[in-house]
C-alpha cells in the first residue's frame, strides 16, 4: 500500500547571488535546514490526486501563498519494514 506525504518548505536561506532566497533548484524544491528552512508535514494522503488537491487549497492560505511552488509530494510504501529496531511487542 502506498501513501503520499505532502510537505511544505518555508525558506529562510540566503544562499543565492546577492543573498536572495533560493526556492527551487535543478532538482525541484530546494531545502537547507542548516540555513533555517522549515519543513512542515501537511498530511499523509491515500492517493497522489488527493495530495495534489490539498496542495492546491493550501496554496491559497496565508503562510503558504508566499511560497506556492515550495510543496513536495512524496511516495511511501507502507508494506516495507522500515522500522526494524527500537520497537518491542508487549503482550496484554
Amino acid at each position: 500500500m502506498k501513501v503520499y506525504p505532502l510537505w511544505h518548505i518555508s525558506h529562510q536561506n540566503e544562499g543565492g547571488p546577492d543573498d536572495e532566497t533560493i526556492h527551487l533548484d535543478d532538482e525541484g524544491v530546494f531545502v537547507d535546514e542548516q540555513d533555517g528552512d522549515d519543513v512542515k508535514l501537511l498530511g499523509i494522503y491515500s492517493s497522489e490526486a488527493v495530495a495534489e488537491e490539498r496542495m492546491r487549497r493550501a496554496r491559497l492560505l496565508p503562510g503558504f501563498a508566499d511560497e506556492p511552488d515550495c510543496f513536495q509530494i512524496g511516495e511511501y510504501d507502507l508494506d516495507e519494514d522500515h522500522w526494524t529496531e527500537g520497537f518491542v511487542r508487549v503482550s496484554v
